[in-house]
């Protein structure tokens, strides 16, 4: 059975103690041994039957600030047109699909139907609220690869960023290599992800620097 150590339940005695204002006979010291094994004993079986309701739930990672400005400065949020209505525009590297709106938003629409394409068109909160959203899932997605590897804030940034731009965080040696403590090793992946379309691109060789810069902080 789980125990407090022996310092909390001392601290516990002497609190009953200074109560009652007397020392405890050892019959009433069995009691409140007994109160307390009861009392871990019913928090770890409610935590068994009912995961959701452990610390891992307020341990749930969260891209940083230092994260989503790095995502908004690759990513921009064109095609603004003359009434203030951002527009879709093709994949740089393919000329067509998969085509973007906003900050870097792909695949399905506001409604979850009609794909993004040519003629989409959001308003500016739109697009904010597809990001904060987005985002949210992308790093639960990168909590998910990574696991229980031990991951700075920098590094998680770093990650989610790579991960929205390249979908690639559950397959990446990238990851595999954070996973078994290689920093280093894993900083230097980051540059191999420099294509769209077969084609080095200059933007994605900025990004990736920026990620691997992030993730050594």
């Amino acid at each position: 059975m789980t125990q407090l150590r022996p310092l909390r339940r001392t601290a516990i005695f002497d609190i009953v103690r200074t109560i009652v204002d007397r020392g405890l006979t050892q019959s009433e010291v069995d009691a409140i041994n007994g109160a307390l094994d009861d009392i871990l004993s019913d928090r770890n079986s409610a935590s068994r039957s009912n995961p959701t309701n452990s610390s891992a739930a307020d341990t749930q990672r969260r891209i940083g600030p230092n994260g989503i400005a790095l995502i908004k400065r690759f990513e921009g949020c064109g095609r603004r047109r003359p009434d203030g209505m951002i527009e879709a525009y093709p994949d740089p590297g393919t000329g067509g699909d998969p085509w973007t709106i906003g900050w870097g938003a792909t695949g399905r629409g506001i409604d979850g139907s009609a794909p993004i394409g040519p003629g989409t068109q959001w308003s500016q909160e739109q697009c904010d609220a597809r990001l904060a959203s987005d985002l949210e899932r992308y790093a639960a997605e990168v909590a998910e690869a990574i696991g229980s590897a031990p991951t700075s804030q920098s590094q998680f940034d770093a990650l989610v960023s790579f991960h929205y731009n390249t979908g690639a965080i559950g397959r990446a040696t990238l990851t595999r290599k954070h996973r078994a403590g290689d920093y280093s090793g894993a900083a230097a992946e980051f540059e191999r992800w420099n294509r769209a379309g077969g084609r080095v691109m200059p933007g994605l060789v900025r990004r990736r620097r920026a990620e691997a810069q992030l993730y050594r902080e």
